[in-house]
């Protein structure tokens, strides 16, 4: 099985405007698919530097002078360019969310396919797991998660039910969840409902859109005039600052404008957000709800 079956390949290199001699950044390298096609589009002076916090992603480290992998969170974008000696890049690429490989390795309790340990880190060596959060956060938090998170319209009961559970015994595995929620996942409805509480406290563990919008405010820095970012969405709550960021440069309202009406803005969108086609789709499930958006600088 493929660590990882990148999605939007061409499409998000493409969306790069590769010059050959520059410089670029993978900021999810997972099992390398988007990287190496940078580099087929490099000459020998180009330079690819790659962040993945994962130390699984290490296993797949590609053996190219003109490439490096930074064991690192993509939030760190800023300060790990410039202590290897890049205070400006040519493009940035993002596939976010989690890779196949998470997915499939029961242990990292990612999946709801699995009984397993609810852990669901990103990073194995930080402090807060999905067992944490599930245990330890109140009813309030709780609800505020599934909500937002997981825009799941019965937060307040599922909430409720978690902490009247784990009164009795604390709620370590993928199955006690489910059991804890009960009635609030019908047979026909179980996938789906899952999904949105696996994702909610996932999104929570790993400070996902945190994560996304200090990375994105980096990228201003970052990248050089002419500069492409090419950023690979799987669920709405991160397209949404992903788009608004940059139509805006903002997340929130609107851009100040100057006295001609002009709104100063850091980017331009290339094109309209592309999405996979059904024969990537019948060859990656996954792909499904990936989304696709470039701008330049």
């Amino acid at each position: 099985m493929e660590y990882h079956n990148p999605v939007l390949l061409k499409e998000s290199v493409d969306g790069l405007n590769i010059q050959p001699g520059g410089v670029y950044v993978d900021v999810t390298f997972g099992g390398g698919g988007h990287s190496m096609e940078i580099l087929k589009r490099l000459n020998e002076k180009g330079k690819l530097l790659a962040f993945d916090q994962d130390k699984d992603a290490l296993k797949n480290a590609i053996d190219d002078p003109r490439f490096m992998l930074i064991n690192e969170n993509f939030r760190f974008l800023k300060r790990f360019l410039r202590f290897y000696g890049h205070t400006s890049v040519d493009g940035i690429l993002g596939d976010f969310g989690v890779s196949s490989h998470q997915f499939d390795e029961p242990e990292r309790g990612f999946s709801t396919r699995f009984e397993s340990v609810l852990d669901m880190r990103m990073n194995q060596h930080a402090a807060l797991s999905a067992v944490e959060v599930i245990n330890d956060y109140d009813e309030k938090n709780l609800r505020k998660i599934l909500l937002e998170y997981g825009e799941l319209r019965a937060a307040a009961g599922m909430a409720r039910m978690i902490v009247t559970f784990r009164k009795t015994k604390p709620i370590t595995t993928s199955e006690q969840l489910k059991a804890a929620l009960g009635k609030f996942v019908p047979k026909h409805k179980e996938h789906k409902i899952l999904a949105q509480v696996f994702q909610a406290i996932r999104i929570e563990v790993n400070q996902e859109l945190e994560v996304l919008k200090e990375f994105l405010l980096q990228t201003t820095e970052v990248l050089k005039t002419g500069g492409r970012l090419s950023l690979i969405s799987y669920h709405s709550l991160e397209d949404r600052l992903v788009k608004r960021f940059m139509r805006n440069g903002l997340f929130e309202g609107e851009p100040e404008k100057d006295i001609y009406g002009r709104a100063e803005v850091p980017f331009r969108a290339i094109g309209k957000f592309i999405v996979p086609s059904e024969e990537e789709i019948s060859r990656n499930s996954r792909a499904r709800s990936a989304k696709l958006r470039i701008a330049e600088k």
